[in-house]
């Protein structure tokens, strides 16, 4: 796994199309049974070189109901987003991830960490990537249904703030989706 981190690390498959130049950020080993699958960086991880460094990553938190020192020093989880480096900006956000990453690095990952009982797919890219055509024709009813992905991943809407008008429409996702999530977060955690 050290040797495999280190050249994901090095990575510059892209290089040409990232912005800001390629900078891997995810965090991985053996001993993960929490595997959070997001989207790419944003600007801030992309400075900071700390997944889920921002206020998507409070959310994604309070959501899990873990704290901080949880979120970044249990063994347990680990950070493996679809694009490991800032993509870029588009016209109403950031573009998506890079479409190299995951077929060139996610297997390879996912051989070395034998122990993961849960991904959290969290956002469109991860979902479709990994549920194929299982996926629901679009994120609010894959979510909806996240129970049909259970007990091998737990799909999430991404959490950020942009979203907040989402999550407000839909009041079945704090309700109902969040409070499961959160005891399947703690059991795995504790076990």
């Amino acid at each position: 796994m050290k040797q495999l981190l280190t050249t994901i690390r090095g990575c510059e498959i892209c290089k040409d199309h990232l912005p800001l130049g390629p900078r891997p950020v995810l965090s991985a080993n053996a001993e993960n049974r929490i595997l959070i699958v997001g989207q790419a960086p944003g600007t801030a991880v992309h400075k900071s070189g700390i997944p889920w460094d921002d206020p998507s990553g409070r959310n994604l938190r309070r959501w899990m109901g873990i704290d901080d020192e949880t979120f970044y020093n249990h063994p347990y989880i680990g950070i493996v987003p679809m694009g490991f480096c800032y993509p870029g900006k588009g016209k109403t956000g950031d573009l998506p991830p890079r479409k190299e990453c995951a077929p060139t690095w996610h297997d390879s990952l996912l051989e070395l960490m034998p122990n993961v009982k849960l991904m959290l797919l969290i956002g469109k890219y991860a979902q479709d990537y990994y549920l194929g055509k299982t996926a629901k024709k679009n994120l609010t009813e894959t979510v909806m249904h996240f129970d049909e992905y259970l007990p091998n991943y737990f799909v999430l809407p991404h959490p950020s703030p942009r979203n907040n008008i989402w999550v407000k429409r839909n009041n079945w996702f704090e309700e109902v989706v969040l409070p499961d999530l959160k005891v399947l977060v703690a059991q795995i955690l504790t076990s």
